[in-house]
């Protein structure tokens, strides 16, 4: 058996329908952890507006995940600058990752974040964020094992 050939490229304009269902899925998975996220902690709607926007700004990264060639997950990632007093430095932020369930655990997720995390460094970055919902035990544990760990946690509050 032949091993796959697992990758990470730049989105195009011609990967948007591959990740709009790719965001669709990721939203499925994140609304059933928490009821939240959709509102809060995705893309604005229409997504597929946000998503033609992300990849075509030159300010936020957007990988395409595959396995053989053929589409399996996407991250999205941007620069922001830290407080005034951080003396013009930035941080690099991973705000969206999904690897679909079949291709999880054979290295797409994997080479993607590292992919991004090395072009972050590359443009000179030395601080990197990670979005990851608690109670998502996968996420935070592909993330450890990417060199990350807890910096910040949000609490939340919902009034019936």
């Amino acid at each position: 058996m032949t091993p796959l050939e697992i990758a990470a490229r730049p989105a195009t304009d011609a990967d948007l329908p591959d990740l709009l269902r790719l965001y669709r899925l990721l939203e499925k998975e994140m609304e059933n952890l928490r009821g939240l996220w959709k509102e809060a902690d995705g893309l604005p709607e229409p997504i597929e507006e946000s998503l033609a926007q992300a990849v075509a700004d030159p300010a936020t990264s957007v990988y395409i995940g595959t396995a053989d060639e053929v589409p399996f997950g996407f991250i999205l990632g941007y620069s922001a600058p830290l407080l005034p007093q951080a003396n013009g430095e930035r941080m690099a932020t991973i705000k969206l990752v999904f690897t679909e369930e079949e291709a999880r655990g054979v290295g797409v997720g994997e080479v993607m974040r590292d992919t991004l995390v090395a072009q972050f460094r590359a443009e000179g970055h030395r601080w990197f964020d990670a979005h990851v919902l608690p109670g998502h035990r996968l996420a935070k544990n592909f993330f450890e094992a990417g060199g990350f760990s807890a910096r910040f946690i949000i609490m939340n509050h919902e009034d019936d």
